[in-house]
């Protein structure tokens, strides 16, 4: 009967550590986490955590949304925990599916979670398709002719490395080989 952590981030560019700080507090005897997005399916560490857990056990988390995006992410995973004899606990709700209202407030708060990503992801596509009515692309600026000519300039000197060319540039090593290719392509 021991408490589990599980802790994740969507991004390289988020930290774990207040999560992880949350889950020490809570008594996990051992935290899995791991940066990947909510969406994803396949969690290597969420996999892990599940293959280590046994019945009894509590699987401890900060937040709802840390382990699914959608309801139905949420659902399957409380029916295979449920199945297995293994609680949850989630931090900031002060929630635990131990009783009958924990359950139902987890299953709503299922439907909440996935209702936010939805929200999110329709006002991303509202927010890129009202820049491209006004003439913006989004993404990184092209690399100028007059560049690409320079690198391939540069690059059949063969007497700079693509990091060389790269760092004189002003680009990253992986545009110029990008440039190199096309000019070998055509």
């Amino acid at each position: 009967m021991s408490k589990i952590g599980y802790a994740r981030v969507s991004t390289k560019h988020q930290n774990l550590t207040s999560q992880l700080d949350m889950l020490k507090e809570a008594g996990c005897i051992k935290i899995f986490s791991e940066k990947i997005s909510g969406r994803k399916s396949e969690r290597d560490e969420l996999e892990n955590c599940m293959e280590y857990m046994r019945e009894g056990d509590t699987l401890v988390i900060a937040k709802l949304d840390r382990l699914g995006r959608t309801t139905k992410q949420l659902i399957e995973l409380s029916a295979e925990l449920e199945k297995r004899s293994i609680d949850l606990e989630i931090i900031n709700m002060n929630v635990t599916t131990k009783d009958p209202m924990g359950k139902m407030f987890f299953t709503m708060m299922s439907a909440f979670a996935e209702l936010e990503a939805n929200l999110m992801s329709e006002r991303t596509k509202k927010g890129l398709e009202s820049a491209r009515a006004r003439g913006r692309n989004g993404g990184r600026p092209g690399v100028s002719e007059d560049k690409k000519a320079m690198i391939r300039s540069l690059y059949e000197t063969k007497q700079y490395t693509g990091n060389k060319i790269a760092e004189m540039t002003g680009v990253s090593r992986a545009t110029v080989y990008k440039v190199v290719n096309e000019s070998k392509e055509s």
